[in-house]
């Protein structure tokens, strides 16, 4: 029992913290190329799915791009960044 039990807790140890990317609305770029940056930027991201994180940034000020470890959250926060979009990262609560 004690085995198992330090087993699983040097397990859920290695799990890396998660954080979210999020896109906040802006007045500047067009739909359509926000779309388009989100699918170039998160692999396996679909049309419907781009096009809801927008609508849903454009409606509410802000819209969650994907959950996902710091590393690549950091990076796909600067990709979008870097195409002219505004983008924050938080950690996953």
């Amino acid at each position: 029992m004690a085995v198992e039990t330090i087993e699983q807790r040097s397990t859920s140890r290695k799990l890396a913290p998660r954080y979210r990317v999020l896109l906040h609305n802006d007045d500047f770029n067009s739909m359509e190329y926000v779309v388009q940056t989100l699918m170039k930027t998160v692999p396996n991201l679909t049309v419907p799915q781009a096009i809801n994180i927008m609508m849903e940034a454009h409606t509410n000020g802000v819209a969650l791009v994907i959950t996902c470890a710091q590393e690549h959250a950091e990076f796909y926060c600067e990709t979008l960044k870097s195409h002219g979009l505004t983008s924050t990262i938080e950690p996953d609560e």
